[in-house]
């Protein structure tokens, strides 16, 4: 699909490329029509994301009039994939624009070891790098596949499945260690909560466990009580989906 993306634009068809460098202050924008000696960078800095978003729309707006673009002129619009997704990008293609999402990774110039590190600087970097994209210089930018809004959904499922399991060996490594400090090689089981506040769980000589440690068990086993319950959810919904799938 992509390459016959790059295939549509002809010397004949006019394409505004427009490049989005995003941050939590404000979005550079830079843009290019391909016969400017140099790209126009303009800031929006709106506060909330949908009238930031806008703010772009009009600057694309107000340039194809002040350029004297062709009514037919085709917008490109770029980012590089981070935090915000792939929001923006369903925006723009909702409202008739063709927006792309870019792994960082494939930009060509090294963005770390850059002296100069600036967001004007990058805007125009990666517009130059959208227009030597569609003309075919494919080494340029490797671009995403925009996944559906469901997909998406089931996805974040399946990580934060994940992150819980994670988080649950975590709380069992973390008990184990302090058990350790007492010389208790108790295991952590499901009884373990019941048989820490019966206080059968003993020091290496018998004793009882300390207050402190004993408190900062007893935590530990409600946080991992909650994780256990949130993780088991996760699953239910999982294989619910999964029944519905087939």
């Amino acid at each position: 699909m992509l390459a016959t993306l790059r295939d549509d634009f002809t010397a004949e068809k006019m394409v505004l490329a427009v490049a989005l460098e995003l941050s939590n202050g404000s979005w550079k924008m830079g843009l290019s029509d391909g016969r400017r000696a140099k790209p126009t960078v303009i800031t929006v800095s709106d506060e909330q994301p949908h009238a930031r978003l806008m703010a772009a729309v009009k600057v694309i707006q107000e340039i194809l009039v002040k350029w004297l673009l062709p009514t037919d002129t085709k917008v490109i619009v770029m980012y590089e994939a981070g935090q915000d997704g792939f929001w923006i990008c369903r925006a723009l293609n909702a409202m008739g624009y063709t927006g792309l999402v870019i792994d960082a990774a494939s930009v060509p110039v090294g963005r770390q070891a850059r002296r100069a590190k600036t967001d004007r600087l990058d805007a125009i970097m990666l517009v130059n790098c959208l227009r030597g994209w569609l003309r075919g210089e494919q080494d340029r930018l490797r671009i995403l596949h925009i996944p559906a809004e469901l997909a998406e959904a089931e996805r974040q499922l399946l990580r934060d499945r994940g992150v819980l399991q994670k988080e649950i060996g975590q709380h069992h490594d973390r008990m184990r260690k302090l058990l350790r400090t007492v010389g208790c090689w108790d295991e952590i089981d499901r009884d373990f909560a019941r048989r820490l506040e019966a206080g059968e769980v003993r020091c290496y000589d018998g004793s009882m466990l300390p207050a402190e440690l004993l408190a900062r068990l007893l935590r530990e086993c409600e946080r991992l009580a909650l994780v256990e319950e949130q993780f088991k959810a996760l699953t239910k919904t999982q294989v619910s989906q999964l029944s519905k799938a087939v």
